[in-house]
């Protein structure tokens, strides 16, 4: 593929400073968490609600709709016909566009309902057209016509503080089902909504309201993190497992690249991903980078063999400063504002498996793990690993942490450890690759056992709930649409030293 050649990095704003004055403090009281955030509401509800109401936000009921929710396509296409795979890429782009534009007109609009008609004919011929490219080479599926509707949901995840799915961050894996995330963890929810000591959290400058762009984050996003239980789980190890590691050091992004694309997903569409993203590693990455733009870029990474692609969301702290991307596509126009925060470290270490040994990976091999639509989708892909350092034995799926002072804000991305042997990437960017299972270890018939990605990102930021992930608009910058991207560039020599590293039982750099 061809390779436009566009300005993808930018220089950060300087900030209005890290120590941020607390304008709304969480206090302690009776034990508990009695003040909450600059995002909340005056009463949050806990728990769903009923479905006559859900249906009835749109004319001022209790809970009013808050987003679009619009059947993911992408999901339904597990195979693609080679030929017909970048044309639908750019449809499935297409129907992106159509809900980010949609979400903004919902935004603005007294009648919320009035937004779905016109979004169902934008889509219906989208849909067909995507239909059309799959039979001209293969079969669609049958259900593809009745994925054009969408509808209106309140934001009923987690109300009240809510713990819900606490992920198993050590080992978040997802059975036999190719490329799906854990759905697992420990339900911590009668404990989530209480604030522990953490009677020194500090809230942004904000005032009231969803977050600086508004729709999102909320209070209910955030937990204190010591009201957490410990919930990591890993397979036992067993005999001729392979132990060994292989970290590569790519910095932090303090060059500041970034873009909203997505090479994986949507290749050869700018601001594919309505986001933004950070990039370490690979210099060249941008929705039109071909492989052999790849293999011939420069990169960040320490080891001049390496010139894989990392990236994933930026954070953004929510302080009322805006970023200089506030009027620009996957930032301001994509609602996501606020200061991009540089991570304080990024670790990027390759693991075993529990029950043997491990295969190279082939080169160009692409992975993304997570959903970043899960909070419409649901989580059956979600694979968000939240935790403060001192804490990671306790991780959140669905929930920012709130950490106490002096610990720092952690990503996890437990990348999927299993390939199908045969492709580099699948119509779905799911299926050629898979977790191995949960308490086995053992992949999935069929599959191997490769290096696994453990991708570790830590922010200095300050206390309490002033933050939040870029996120699609209509995700309402929940926690649990985290999600990371890799594409495998390391020179195959290299690689062949990975996965001797890691059989060897070693510890590699």
């Amino acid at each position: 593929m061809g390779r436009t050649s566009r300005r993808t990095s930018r220089k950060r704003s300087k900030l209005a400073g890290r120590a941020i004055a607390a304008s709304a403090a969480l206090i302690l009281g009776g034990g508990g968490l009695v003040a909450v955030n600059v995002y909340a509401n005056a009463e949050e509800g806990g728990g769903p609600p009923p479905e006559s109401q859900v249906q009835n936000q749109a004319q001022g009921g209790n809970q009013q709709a808050t987003t679009i929710s619009c059947p993911d396509v992408g999901n339904q296409l597990p195979e693609v016909p080679e030929g017909a795979r970048a044309e639908v890429d750019r449809e499935l782009a297409t129907l992106d566009s159509q809900i980010t534009d949609a979400y903004a007109k919902f935004a603005e609009a007294e009648d919320k309902n009035s937004v779905l008609g016109p979004l169902e004919e934008q889509r219906r011929p989208t849909i067909e057209n995507i239909r059309s490219a799959i039979d001209r080479g293969g079969q669609a599926p049958e259900n593809l016509d009745g994925m054009a509707p969408c509808t209106l949901r309140a934001d009923d995840d987690g109300r009240g503080g809510q713990g819900g799915d606490q992920g198993q961050g050590g080992q978040d894996q997802g059975g036999d089902n190719g490329g799906q995330g854990q759905d697992g963890g420990q339900d911590q929810g009668q404990n989530q909504g209480q604030g522990g000591d953490q009677g020194d959290g500090q809230g942004g400058d904000q005032g009231q309201g969803q977050g600086q762009a508004g729709n999102g984050p909320e209070a209910g996003d955030f937990v204190d993190i010591k009201s957490v239980r410990p919930n990591v789980q890993k397979p036992r190890t067993q005999r001729g497992a392979s132990r060994g590691t292989f970290t590569t050091n790519c910095g932090t992004n303090e060059n500041g690249k970034f873009n909203p694309d997505n090479v994986i997903v949507a290749p050869g569409v700018s601001n594919g991903a309505h986001h933004m993203h950070d990039y370490v590693g690979n210099q060249e990455t941008d929705a039109f980078s071909g492989d052999d733009d790849l293999a011939n870029g420069d990169t960040s990474c320490r080891n001049r063999g390496d010139k894989s692609t990392y990236y994933w969301p930026v954070l953004r702290l929510q302080n009322g400063n805006d970023e200089n991307d506030a009027d620009a596509d996957g930032g301001g126009r994509d609602k996501n504002v606020g200061e991009i925060q540089t991570p304080d470290q990024v670790t990027l270490k390759f693991v075993g498996s529990p029950v043997g040994k491990v295969t190279a990976m082939p080169r160009f091999l692409r992975i993304i793990t997570g959903d970043a639509k899960a909070f419409t989708n649901g989580d059956a892909n979600a694979n968000a690993s939240w935790s403060c350092t001192g804490f990671e034995n306790r991780q959140l799926k669905d929930k920012y942490p709130i950490c106490p002072r002096g610990s720092k804000v952690v990503r996890t991305f437990n990348f999927q450890s299993c390939w199908d042997g045969q492709n580099t990437d699948s119509a779905n960017h799911r299926t050629h690759v898979a977790f191995a299972d949960q308490r086995s270890g053992r992949c999935p018939q069929g599959f191997r056992a490769i290096p696994q990605l453990v991708q570790r990102v830590v922010y200095d930021v300050p206390p309490g709930p002033g933050f939040a992930v870029d996120s699609f608009p209509e995700q309402l910058h929940k926690p649990i649409t985290d999600h990371g991207d890799f594409i495998n560039v390391f020179d195959e020599r290299l690689m062949q030293r990975v996965a001797k590293c890691i059989n060897g039982n070693r510890r590699c750099a």
